[in-house]
């Protein structure tokens, strides 16, 4: 059990224990309609209009309209200013794909489920595009579509209301909490190119006395996709006689997504007149498998060669072999007679005698996802709200990687491979309390504790070791992603506690005015206090002005500010051994590392609603400045004192050709405008409803240490996610028939492993569903109807042919996936 659980467990029996006053009822909830905002304010809800920051409420039905399966998709897919692309070759970021809203890191993003705070995953993104580097965010693909109500996107920083991360924003994923209906729905798609996805989900309400659990259970998967072209290298090597080259050698697509399960409860009840309890609770589980890197058996070095020869091993045990190191390192020397000789030789070993047509690795885990949380809530007598509460979640990444080798080990290496866990738990204890201090004026105050634990768990010993071949140039520790020894392993936990209140005033019928304050106290780097003040002008009944400013931290995290890590990257068309060393290593401090403090950030928005005859507006302009940001420094060599010195923390570095670390050392600036326009009216036989969504951003680095930032990365945090991104959405419903189509517009992009930015693309989707009764909906549809895959390498500006060098015709970040077509088709039953 993890060392957390205990105090949970005995909190939630604590609360229990509680017993008071009055409490709402929930037959009042489920009068609430989607477009209702509960988050940005802890006041009364309130209308999206008429809140003081701009939320967007998606509704369940634009989400169940969807063909896909991973939540982070579809949300993608309707909010214009949120970001997710497929991450093919990106370490444990295939896992957990990092998802980013207003241009701003994942983890700058604060994740709810029914208000509550969510907890992180355990993967850090260290492959991220540059603008994800770094992240540790939640997991928005655990959440099952068919278990929402809504999702609510505010679209501003709100740290100074729910805490650290909410720099960019805040999504708040709201359960349903029927206490009878109930759907069963089942989807299947396939990919132009055969590729297949399939779904089946079923929700049910039941009553609980005068309360309600609503569960929710799915099952999913997806095949591999694959868009690759054989290497120019791979297919040399095949003209040449060289043996079971596969081909493709290296494969670019999605990674294989198998027994994708979730389970979600939601539930609630009275306990007695008058106190109510309510909590939630999931379980997911899935194994996600994708690729890495071709191997090359006359190239890659610490494998199979070394200084542009072959790496030849002397397997006798006083090094007497003999074994020659000046053969070339091509397919003429694998050819060659005295390769021949080699091969023929039991003393001396080269890895294409087991291996001949080189290898690519497969790289992924198993993804197990838990959460519970308990809490009661009631109103005094004197109208005072109250609500506590325990949650507890762990998130658990346990890593494989197959089809590699540890070279030190030589013709002994096993092939398939358990390099460890990455493991997060969080814990979080709340007290919440409300109350009218006067007829126009109402007060929100509260406190908070919590707990962030980042494990690192170590592999089999086979993933780390040096075989006794590490001396003579072969690599240590499984090639790819090297296993975590026990003395990198271990339990890095923080916690923190807080206070805050918040103040709202109905000056007038016109004039709402909100404010907060929020202080923090961290047991590794203090205490920070952040405020928020925002108004609501209402000019007439379809037109007001509304305005926020604040400040706000993102605090870094336990497995930030502890993990090491070794990744291979493309390094000027090389494959290279990178590693992520603490900020605190003295091989860090020499270059600029030190105590990782947090990000603080001053947000401002100003927008507009209005009505222009029977179309509705809003207009939001936003401002992010952010300090001392947190991000994965550029990269540095690393020479023999720092291997060295690493290797006195217990860091194998023998195979690191470069490292970097973890650096407060820039600011950014973040500024652009989201505009939504909705209208319906009637035509041919029914409704049609349109809806524009529309953003644009831009982000500048105005502050860097160019030692610890240099322009490649600068570029990425600039570029690396499209600037302008609109969707226009037409919907029309007429008896039982309903069709839909949607146009997706991606700005450009920068690309640095492709070498280029990307020119802007649109796609189009569309969709019929015909309700054949009140319980049975049908449901055909095709997302990206035109096949864009976006623009191929070779005809990128300052690029490079990535198809030749690499097997990869387009860009592995396009923001609306490389897959092409993808058709669907499903079935719901209402009950």
């Amino acid at each position: 059990m993890n060392q957390l659980q205990p105090r949970v467990i005995a909190t939630i029996f604590a609360l229990t224990a509680i017993s008071g006053v009055s409490a709402p009822s929930f037959a009042q909830e489920n009068e609430a309609i989607e477009e209702v905002v509960t988050i940005g304010t802890r006041g009364k809800p309130r209308s999206a209009t008429s809140s003081i920051a701009p939320v967007d409420v998606i509704s369940a039905s634009d989400f169940i309209a969807q063909g896909g399966v991973d939540t982070s998709n579809l949300l993608r897919n309707v909010v214009p200013s949120f970001n997710v692309n497929d991450q093919p070759i990106s370490d444990a970021a295939t896992l957990v794909r990092p998802a980013n809203l207003r241009g701003l890191a994942p983890d700058h993003t604060l994740v709810l489920v029914n208000g509550k705070r969510r907890h992180r995953a355990a993967v850090i993104s260290w492959l991220g595009n540059g603008l994800s580097d770094g992240s540790q965010g939640p997991d928005i693909s655990a959440i099952p579509a068919l278990a929402l109500s809504s999702v609510e996107v505010l679209r501003d920083g709100a740290a100074a209301q729910y805490g650290s991360d909410a720099i960019a924003g805040v999504l708040n994923f709201n359960l349903k909490n029927s206490n009878s209906e109930g759907a069963v729905e089942a989807k299947f798609g396939q990919y132009s190119e055969g590729e297949n996805q399939y779904s089946i989900a079923v929700n049910q309400g039941f009553a609980i006395g005068d309360g309600f659990l609503n569960v929710t259970a799915e099952f999913s998967e997806a095949d591999a996709t694959d868009r690759s072209v054989q290497r120019a290298d791979a297919a040399g090597l095949t003209a040449a006689g060289i043996q079971n080259v596969a081909n493709p050698a290296q494969v670019w697509g999605t990674p294989e997504i198998d027994g994708d399960k979730k389970l979600w409860l939601n539930f609630g009840t009275q306990m007695s007149d008058s106190v109510e309890f309510f909590g939630q609770a999931n379980y997911n589980n899935k194994d996600v498998a994708g690729g890495f890197y071709y191997r090359n058996p006359t190239n890659r070095g610490g494998v199979y060669a070394s200084g542009g020869n072959l790496l030849i091993a002397d397997l006798t045990p006083d090094g007497s072999g003999n074994c020659p190191q000046n053969i070339p390192g091509s397919a003429a020397g694998l050819n060659s007679a005295a390769f021949a000789a080699v091969a023929a030789d039991p003393d001396c070993f080269h890895f294409s005698e087991i291996i001949s047509g080189g290898f690519t690795p497969s790289f992924g885990g198993e993804v197990t996802d838990l959460s519970a949380l308990f809490g009661l809530r009631g109103e005094t007598a004197g109208g005072l709200g109250w609500s506590v509460s325990a949650y507890y979640g762990q998130n658990i990444a346990d890593f494989f990687i197959n089809n590699t080798v540890n070279a030190s080990l030589g013709p002994n290496t096993p092939r398939d491979f358990n390099p460890g866990d990455y493991e997060q738990a969080d814990i979080a204890i709340n007290a919440d309390f409300t109350m009218a201090l006067t007829d126009t004026v109402s007060l929100a105050f509260g406190a908070e504790y919590r707990e962030e634990e980042f494990s690192i768990v170590a592999g089999q010993r086979e993933s780390f070791i040096d075989g006794g071949l590490g001396a003579q140039g072969f690599s240590t520790s499984t090639n790819g992603f090297p296993g975590f020894s026990p003395d990198i392993a271990g339990a890095f936990d923080r916690t923190n506690t807080s206070l805050y209140g918040d103040l709202e005033w109905q000056a007038n019928d016109a004039l709402l005015i909100g404010a907060a304050v929020r202080f923090e106290d961290f047991d590794d780097f203090g205490s920070t206090t952040n405020a928020k003040l925002g108004f609501n002008y209402s000019i007439n009944d379809s037109a007001g002005i509304r305005a926020t400013a604040s400040t706000g931290f993102k605090a870094p995290t336990p497995g930030q500010s502890n993990a090491s890590n070794i990744s291979t990257q493309l390094v000027n068309l090389v494959l290279t051994n990178q590693g992520v060393i603490p900020s605190t290593s003295p091989a860090a401090l020499l270059r600029g590392g030190g105590v990782l403090q947090p990000e603080e950030s001053t947000n401002l928005t100003l927008g507009g609603y209005f009505s222009i005859g029977n179309v509705d507006f809003t207009v939001d302009y936003f401002d992010i400045d952010v300090e001392d940001r947190l991000s994965l420094s550029s990269d540095f060599t690393l020479n023999d004192a720092d291997r060295a010195t690493l290797a006195g923390q217990g860091i194998d570095a023998s195979d690191i050709a470069q490292f970097r670390f973890f650096t407060n050392q820039f600011d950014t600036n973040t500024s652009g405008f989201d505009i939504v326009a909705n209208t319906s009216f009637d035509v041919g036989g029914g409704v049609t409803t349109l809806n524009l969504a529309f953003n644009k951003t831009d982000t500048d680095v105005t502050r860097r240490n160019p030692a610890l930032l240099g322009d490649s990365r600068v570029r990425l945090l600039e570029d690396g996610v499209p600037g302008t991104r609109w969707n226009l959405t037409a919907n029309h419903q007429m008896d039982k028939l309903r069709l839909l189509g949607r146009v997706n517009h991606y700005g450009k992009y920068y690309d640095n492993e492709a070498g280029g930015v990307f020119d802007s693309a649109q796609t189009v989707d569309i969709e019929v569903g015909y309700m054949h009764s009140e319980q049975l909906d049908l449901v055909f549809g095709a997302r990206n109807i035109f096949d864009e895959q976006g623009q191929e390498t070779v005809t990128v500006e300052g690029g490079f042919d990535a198809a030749a060098v690499l097997g990869l015709p387009y860009s592995q970040f396009t923001p609306y996936g490389f897959n092409g077509t993808f058709f669907y088709g499903k079935a719901t039953y209402n009950f």
